[in-house]
């Protein structure tokens, strides 16, 4: 095995460390540290410079670029939290822009479920958000004004810990890599 193809490999068995890290500290804590996400972009640009020159930069930066807009959009609107939005952006960082649209793919497919699984649990508070959810889009149907309805005093919604799903989602698309299986994208 070459140096080249070594370094690859401890890339990636990085990756996969953060992504376990990320995925437990966000179930307990919330939220995602930038110690976790800020290294491994750093190490990956690095890597990346040094093994595949100038191209491997900018591949990395794409799928840093890529990662990051993709939950961007999603943090914008007030589902996602920052710290989601930078471990995609970490994960494209490493995996580049081609892998990181299938970790996004299998991230989704796996949030869906995780989503449905948490609204199963938690049913009564899920109750009480789909319906501010329903009054707030008929209201923005009805008058074409956006006017969210806030939460009642004390009630806390159900909590997603996205970075599960997206350190699952790409920890599939890196165990399919490394299997050489014909990946979707």
């Amino acid at each position: 095995m070459s140096e080249q193809s070594m370094g690859d490999c401890y890339l990636f068995f990085y990756l996969a460390g953060v992504l376990i890290a990320a995925a437990v500290v966000d179930l307990y804590l919330h939220k995602i540290p930038n110690l976790l996400t800020y290294p491994t972009v750093l190490i990956a640009l690095l890597y990346n410079l040094i093994y595949y020159g100038f191209h491997g930069l900018m591949l990395s930066l794409a799928g840093l670029l890529l990662g990051s807009a993709m939950l961007g959009i999603f943090y914008i609107a007030g589902g996602m939290g920052a710290g989601d939005v930078k471990l995609m952006g970490a994960v494209g960082a490493v995996l580049g822009p081609k892998h990181v649209l299938n970790a996004f793919l299998f991230t989704g497919i796996i949030g869906g479920i995780y989503a449905v699984f948490i609204i199963l649990v938690r049913f009564e508070a899920s109750k009480k958000v789909l319906k501010r959810i329903t009054a707030t889009v008929k209201t923005l149907v009805w008058t074409g004004n956006f006017i969210p309805i806030p939460a009642a005093e004390g009630e806390k919604p159900p909590k997603l810990c996205y970075g599960v799903a997206i350190a699952l989602g790409a920890l599939l698309t890196m165990g399919l890599k490394a299997a050489q299986y014909k990946l979707p994208i």
